[in-house]
């Protein structure tokens, strides 16, 4: 059976590899743009079951389609991707010192009978305190800028990380052992 992941993202396609699971890659295009009073959980369940039924149009056959999407929240406000370099700022400033939630939505598609599962997983990430100086260094680096809450654990922005309470991988994007069990009740083996 055919695993297919419905993401461009470099760091969700090194977890599978690294873990063992081979995969194609299809990326997924849908509007990310939260909904009024959405609460967070659900806006990365629908993200991530519509990036796994946008990826499923260009797949054929018996295959499980993985979708997913990552959000991060701190003190209720909810940070995508920055927009740009203050926005950036805006954010980093907001995480230094503070713990946030990182809240990643799972969607695993069977194709074909169309059998869907969809989840999340919550990981909770405390920051140090960040100067000024060492902000703008992050921003400079270019790390930040296609990452929810713009920063990376998994690069330089990990050495701002003092804690991490859950799973690791979902911080960078992909709750492993979550996906891992839903792939076998799925009916996946390695």
């Amino acid at each position: 059976m055919r695993l297919i992941l419905a993401s461009g993202s470099l760091r969700r396609a090194e977890i599978l590899r690294d873990a063992g699971i081979a995969f194609e890659t299809i990326a997924a295009h849908v509007d990310e743009a939260r909904r009024e009073g959405e609460p967070v959980e659900e806006l990365v369940r629908r993200l991530a079951e519509a990036k796994a039924r946008a990826a499923m149009a260009n797949v054929s056959g018996q295959s499980i389609v993985i979708g997913a999407d990552t959000e991060v929240v701190v003190e209720g406000q909810v940070l995508g991707k920055p927009a740009d370099a203050a926005d950036a700022r805006r954010m980093l400033a907001l995480l230094a010192g503070r713990a946030h939630e990182v809240i990643t939505g799972v969607a695993v598609l069977r194709l074909p009978d169309g059998a869907l599962r969809v989840e999340h997983e919550t990981t909770r990430v405390t920051f140090a305190p960040l100067t000024g100086q060492e902000i703008d260094a992050y921003v400079a680096s270019g790390e930040p800028f296609d990452k929810a809450g713009a920063y990376g654990i998994q690069g330089c922005g990990g050495r701002y990380v003092k804690r991490v309470e859950g799973c690791y991988f979902n911080v960078v994007g992909l709750p492993l052992a979550r996906l891992y069990r839903m792939l076998r009740e799925m009916g996946w083996e390695s």
